[in-house]
């Protein structure tokens, strides 16, 4: 059974009375627009190599099916195809702006045979058990209500000997990089939101809850307790980001 985290109770929008998950829908429909190039600009492109590191993870298993948790603009989804040709890639979110972008991304790239986005829960995956051969998610595992239980959804429907790839920010652990981090992401990233005339509070959520995030072995120690195996992080760009590792065991 899953149990709740401080991490799952930091949300977007503090005065609201809807649920984590309305609120990160909602905030997620409410930046789609500008969400891609608004990581590009906060990152100076970095995010693209930290996600092509996390797919060529997947590269020795060959999956032939491969599920994308929190797709979002569908860019994972559509670098792990070009990276990995499986046969299929579905992606799942609940933001259907955020889709309606990636699918725009995904006919333009000629992929509309090859990735499928859908809206799903990912605490609560429509989709069978024991079906996909490996599942990816970038940046999408702090946003969820229930961690623990967005884990154990992705567990489920993993193939056994199938493997999790998690990109999720980390806090960095040198003293001098933890407190340049700490001044960009609470001051520099919210006033660049509001440069692109973003919703502040949403960039203002998305540094508190990688702040509160379970990362490094806390984050392996979960995985470990809800039944993966094999599980490892690598950190990448000096601590600021973690690339996450784990398999559904055989039998």
């Amino acid at each position: 059974m899953s149990t709740s985290l401080p991490h799952d109770h930091i949300i977007p929008f503090k005065d609201s009375e809807k649920s984590k998950k309305e609120q990160v829908a909602e905030m997620f429909d409410h930046i789609a627009g500008r969400y891609d190039k608004m990581n590009r600009f906060l990152s100076a492109g970095t995010d693209i190599g930290w996600r092509k590191k996390a797919i060529r993870q997947l590269k020795k298993d060959k999956p032939k099916l491969i599920l994308d948790v929190a797709t979002g603009t569908a860019d994972m989804a559509i670098m792990a195809y070009k990276m990995l040709k499986p046969e299929k890639i579905i992606g799942i979110d609940i933001s259907d702006q955020m889709m309606e972008i990636g699918n725009k991304k995904i006919e333009k790239e000629g992929l509309t045979g090859n990735i499928q986005l859908q809206h799903c829960d990912s605490e609560a995956i429509n989709l069978s058990e024991n079906t996909f051969d490996a599942v990816m998610v970038a940046f999408g595992v702090r946003n969820f209500e229930n961690l623990e239980k967005g884990l154990t959804e992705m567990f489920r429907v993993l193939k056994p000997g199938g493997r999790l790839i998690v990109l999720e920010f980390s806090k960095p652990r040198r003293k001098v990089v933890k407190s340049l981090y700490n001044l960009y992401m609470g001051i520099v990233a919210p006033q660049a939101a509001r440069w692109f005339k973003q919703n502040k509070e949403a960039y203002q959520y998305l540094n508190e809850s990688a702040n509160a995030f379970p990362d490094r072995h806390l984050f392996t120690g979960i995985l470990n307790k809800l039944g993966y195996a094999d599980t490892a992080f690598k950190p990448l760009s000096l601590g600021i980001c973690c690339i996450y590792t784990g398999r559904k065991p055989l039998g």
